[in-house]
């Protein structure tokens, strides 16, 4: 049986927490009962207030037609149209679609794959610490089905310029110190040195050779192992906070008021102090001078320190953290992207990866740990990936 329950309005009749729960969120202390498919509508200013007890039943068909019969079982006037709102890189599809005078996204997160369950705690811990995430605003985590608030159509990535960037990634600074200092590391899981590990471990799988099917010789694999453990070595050394993990121009919305909102948040873990930090400044969708990163991250150190973040006292040992913690988030997206476009087929990720890889050589030159690792990318993968981008 399919429960939906109203934060704010009362208690369900039924346990919200079993499997194939659902929630109706809304503000205003009213609720109504619908059985069996009969509605008797509670008397509220908010159309969102209520509480529904379907007759249950299973439902069949596509992702998307399973979704549509999820939302005419939650609430018949929600189905229309729904407009593809974007895709991740991820199983997760979203839908936007009109109700009254807003906008709402429907979410298809398919439960063997994706944990909706998870992202509906984080997000509402993301907000009681004043982030502007998404609203729950239903939810059946066995079906895999969210409907959320909208947080608009424009990202960052839409509007960053040499002329808003300051602004923006100040705000954005905000926001990411009100999650480091405000969310708890209670239901974090730990970004540990096996994590750090399999997520470089992509990089070789999916880009050199499932993508590029390049052939390392025993040096060069020696080489890249050695780099890779001075990376996971200075992760590990790190001040550890809340970690967002993929806090980037893509993931950041452009709102009027509590700029940013904050989207893509199911895989917060406990890790490293400047993970986020170099995924917002060092983006794998854009780029800014060496000298603009340097100054955001002077921004963002100053009003950490300010906020008793345990950011170094140590200009060099933070610039260095923040570096070698960008190498390996770079070479975990490169794998990553790889893996879409091979696993997937989708291919629109691959013209991010010399941008990606970019960071990784440009280190090569400041850091002799990594020298011969940006070798090895700037004299074998890139004149490959450079062929194969130009076969498509």
């Amino acid at each position: 049986m399919l429960w939906l329950r109203l934060r704010g309005c009362g208690r369900a009749a039924g346990p919200s927490a079993q499997s194939g729960s659902a929630a109706i969120t809304g503000k205003i202390g009213v609720r109504s009962h619908i059985r069996r498919g009969a509605a008797n509508r509670a008397h509220s200013n908010n159309p969102l207030c209520w509480l529904v007890q379907p007759s249950g039943g299973r439902v069949s068909g596509d992702r998307r037609r399973l979704l549509e019969q999820w939302l005419d079982l939650v609430r018949p006037e929600w189905v229309g149209p729904l407009e593809s709102a974007s895709s991740d890189a991820s199983f997760r599809r979203y839908w936007r679609f009109a109700y009254q005078d807003w906008t709402l996204i429907a979410v298809d997160a398919p439960p063997e794959r994706e944990d909706s369950a998870r992202f509906a705690r984080l997000t509402r811990a993301f907000r009681q610490v004043g982030i502007n995430s998404p609203e729950v605003i239903a939810e059946d985590h066995r079906r895999g089905f969210l409907v959320l608030s909208d947080l608009g159509r424009i990202t960052y990535l839409k509007r960053l310029t040499t002329t808003t960037a300051d602004a923006l990634y100040g705000d954005a600074i905000d926001a990411l110190i009100k999650l480091q200092v405000g969310l708890s590391a209670a239901d974090l899981p730990l970004y540990d040195e096996r994590l750090l590990w399999r997520e470089l471990s992509l990089f070789v799988d999916w880009l050199l050779e499932a993508l590029l099917e390049l052939e390392l010789a025993a040096s060069e694999k020696a080489q890249v192992e050695a780099a890779f453990g001075q990376l996971v070595e200075h992760a590990l050394e790190q001040p550890r906070v809340a970690v967002h993990r993929d806090y980037h121009s893509r993931n950041l919305m452009l709102s009027e008021f509590a700029n940013p909102g904050v989207l893509d948040l199911q895989d917060a873990v406990l890790g490293p102090l400047t993970y986020d930090p170099v995924s917002l400044l060092k983006d794998c969708y854009i780029a800014w001078p060496r000298k603009m990163v340097l100054r955001w991250l002077a921004r963002y150190a100053e009003r950490a320190r300010a906020a008793r973040l345990p950011v170094p006292a140590d200009w060099g040992q933070l610039v260095r953290w923040f570096d070698l913690m960008g190498a390996q988030r770079h070479l975990k997206a490169a794998g990553i992207f790889a893996r879409l476009a091979v696993r997937d087929g989708r291919h629109g990720y691959l013209a991010d990866l010399p941008r990606t890889l970019g960071y990784v050589e440009e280190l090569g030159g400041l850091y002799p740990e990594l020298r011969p690792l940006a070798g090895l990318i700037s004299e074998r993968v890139r004149p490959r990936l450079d062929g194969l981008n130009r076969d498509r």
